[in-house]
């Protein structure tokens, strides 16, 4: 994140506790006035480093999901093949390139432990998977 200064990090740090937070309320925990937050805004958006705004659940919102992390092993070197196929899948929610024995982190969700079985082997079936592990959450202890 090249050209962003420290009164950037911090709207952006406060509209990652709450992307709803109004201009008004942001001008005045970063002490600005609100044309500033407003312009900083637009040129964050314009320039692709906030890319979008999104909506976080509780957990307890969703009681009845069942979410996984899924640790995934990749044959070679189709990482990006794997990745642009997961992406497109939509039961997975989150994915994260890692270092380590493992390639790839998913977050998998699904409603029913059926749906939830359907999914874990369609993912074990994409090609240039060597090998998956997979943990299902229990519960949230920090977002």
């Amino acid at each position: 994140m090249t050209g962003i200064d420290d009164t950037d990090r911090e709207l952006i740090a406060l509209l990652r506790d709450n992307a709803r937070t109004s201009v008004a309320a942001l001008a005045l925990k970063l002490r600005v006035a609100r044309g500033t937050v407003q312009n900083r805004l637009s040129r964050l958006e314009r320039d692709g480093v906030i890319v979008g705004y999104t909506l976080r659940l509780k957990p307890q919102a969703e009681a009845h999901r069942i979410r996984a992390l899924t640790t995934i092993a990749v044959e070679g070197n189709q990482g990006p093949d794997v990745l642009r196929t997961l992406r497109g899948h939509p039961n997975v929610s989150r994915l994260h390139s890692t270092n380590g024995r493992w390639d790839i982190v998913a977050e998998i969700q699904a409603d029913t432990l059926e749906a939830f079985d359907r999914v874990l082997g369609e993912i074990r079936l994409v090609e240039g998977i060597a090998n998956t592990e997979t943990s299902i959450l229990l519960s949230t202890l920090k977002l």
